[in-house]
């Protein structure tokens, strides 16, 4: 962990761009003036509440009815000026009170809003999010579990930041306020013959220097302990996540015993540290709560001298036992919200090692590529050499053009690297150089497609909103793929990832491409789930209904190899790099 000048950078690093250059800029900073006015409202409050209790405890130990009367319901001109009743008091300040909590609450959900989106849009554009996923070591590079940190921390980063912050805010304006009160209510005091003005200021500066010393040693290493929790606690979230979506799986394999293995060994680091937490929060605990303890007499064992002496009233001794409280409680804000300052400085870890890792990753975008529109609608591989991240070349030197309008399959053994070479295509793959010229109106389709979430017609039209198409156009897809039965569900929104079968799923991605009509189809084994047979269908359907288009295949069956015009053979052997040769047949 880092000191606390690079703590409180991260911090403003993580806030300052919504307060200064966002659109809901002056809306934020006149929310967070509204705030923090109400805030001084509040300790002013404080402030006459103090002077409010000193003419209450001297009327009732005057015993003056009147005055007593007056102090709780009305108002009465005192020694101490003129002095509201407590009701007035008290209808003002829980007034104050709730528009400051609501206030701040909509100041929250805007901040959080606008961080989230930008967030989103940071990790999304150019492809980041793939990039980093591919890290070596995430955890180092601040990249683990990207849900939790946009969803959580960010949530948490805005609730910690306003609450500690205002409250520190508040907290000097409490000090000042207060120490001026203490300081006029101490009076002096002689010490082996030198007199001390204000002395009581002096034990509350000296009492809660030596507690909050002694919080910092005690609590220091729950920073650490807090940052790890919030990382373990995601792993194991994140390990039931994947085992519900891959249930059928698990279920085929009867790998039940080694899911609840992995999900114990999970769930014991989590404990295991939650446990090192409970530890040292007991050990912060007995010192802060024997602090307060000592701090709740203290004043009044340190004031009695002068009040048994004659020297000042009831009210003035719990007045200056009130002044006292809060002048050392002002002092000692780090001993109160230790334990959530060493949360909120994990949380402002968290956030800008991840924030810093998709920066890197957007600048580096497609590390030593050059992807570009093709000039002449052909694909061109110029010097292309494709590596693994540990730096194995899958592709050395690759020169290639594929001209519009034909259908190549490209083959080869297992592991050779066809569908990285698609990936660099399509210009997501960061390790490697070259030149790549890709056609516009480019398609892809994964073996494994994705389903998102929501209805069967957002699912087919997808990355499309399903808007652009009508229900006939989405009903001719599905039939041309070999759904036609699901045509009456488009409005359905069910778990279709779960719902739809490997091959199912395959045939929906095709539904997309006869959906949106690409130039160029890139597919890489998109038709492996499927017999032979609803294969070569699904190809004479592309065929028919996509006549302009240039397939792309990567194929083992030679089923599939025969539906196309010339082959690119992808041979590689050992740790050497491949070989990329153009056979025509």
């Amino acid at each position: 962990m880092r000191g606390l000048g690079p703590f409180l950078r991260s911090v403003w690093y993580l806030a300052k761009p919504y307060f200064t250059r966002s659109e809901e800029r002056w809306t934020a900073l006149l929310l967070l003036g509204a705030i923090l006015g109400l805030r001084f409202g509040i300790v002013r409050m404080t402030v006459v509440l103090s002077y409010w209790n000193r003419e209450f405890f001297n009327t009732l130990q005057a015993k003056d009815w009147d005055a007593f009367i007056d102090l709780l319901f009305v108002y009465r001109r005192t020694e101490s000026g003129f002095m509201p009743g407590f009701c007035e008091i008290a209808v003002v300040y829980i007034v104050v009170a709730i528009y400051f909590t609501y206030l701040s609450q909509w100041l929250q959900i805007r901040w959080r809003r606008w961080m989230t989106k930008e967030f989103l849009n940071e990790w999304l554009a150019d492809r980041a999010y793939y990039r980093i996923s591919m890290s070596q070591d995430q955890i180092q590079a601040g990249t683990d579990n990207p849900d939790q940190r946009i969803a959580e921390d960010v949530r948490d980063f805005v609730e910690h930041t306003l609450t500690l912050g205002i409250s520190f805010i508040a907290n000097i304006a409490t000090f000042l306020s207060f120490i001026a009160i203490l300081w006029e209510l101490s009076g002096d005091t002689t010490i082996y013959g030198v007199s001390i003005p204000g002395y009581m200021v002096w034990i509350a500066l000296a009492y809660a220097v030596l507690g909050t010393w002694l919080t910092n040693i005690v609590g220091r290493p729950l920073i650490a302990l807090r940052f790890r929790q919030q990382r373990v606690e995601a792993d194991f979230r994140y390990a039931l996540v994947r085992f519900r979506e891959n249930m059928e799986a698990v279920a085929l394999y009867r790998g039940e015993n080694e899911e609840k293995a992995g999900f114990l060994f999970r769930f014991t680091a989590l404990t295991d540290n939650w446990w090192s937490i409970m530890q040292r929060v007991k050990r912060l605990t007995a010192l802060t709560a024997g602090y307060d303890q000592v701090a709740s007499v203290f004043p009044l064992i340190v004031a009695a001298p002068r009040y048994f002496a004659g020297k000042m009233q009831l009210g003035g001794l719990t007045q200056t036992a009130g002044a006292f409280a809060r002048v050392q409680g002002a002092l000692s804000w780090l001993v109160d919200h230790y334990p959530a300052l060493a949360e909120w400085r994990a949380i402002a870890e968290r956030l800008t090692t991840f924030h810093a890792a998709i920066v890197e990753a957007r600048v580096s975008r497609a590390g030593g590529f050059v992807v570009e529109p093709s000039p002449d609608g052909a694909l061109h591989l110029s010097d292309v050499t494709i590596t693994l991240p540990n730096g194995t070349k899958l592709l050395e030197g690759a020169d290639l053009t594929l001209t519009a309008g034909h259908s190549v399959v490209v083959t080869g053994r297992s592991g050779t690297g066809k569908s990285t070479l698609f990936r660099a295509i399509a210009g997501i793959w960061p390790f490697g150089q070259g030149h790549i010229a890709v056609p516009d109106n480019a398609f892809f389709l994964p073996q494994l497609p994705y389903i998102p979430l929501g209805s069967l017609r957002h699912v087919i039209a997808y990355p499309r909103l399903a808007s652009d198409f009508s229900d006939a156009d989405l009903a001719m897809a599905l039939a041309d793929a070999g759904l036609p039965a699901l045509a009456s569900q488009l409005d359905s929104e069910e778990n279709w990832a779960t719902r739809l079968s490997g091959g199912e799923k395959q045939r929906v991605a095709l539904a997309r491409a006869l959906l949106l009509k690409p130039a160029w189809i890139f597919l890489d084994e998109a038709t492996a789930s499927l017999d032979p047979e609803a294969e070569i269908d699904l190809y004479r359907v592309l065929r028919e209904r996509l006549p302009g288009a240039t397939l792309v295949s990567i194929a083992h069956r030679p089923s599939v190899a025969a539906l196309h015009e010339s082959r690119l053979d992808l041979q590689r052997s050992g740790a050497s790099a491949g070989v990329l040769t153009a056979i025509v047949p």
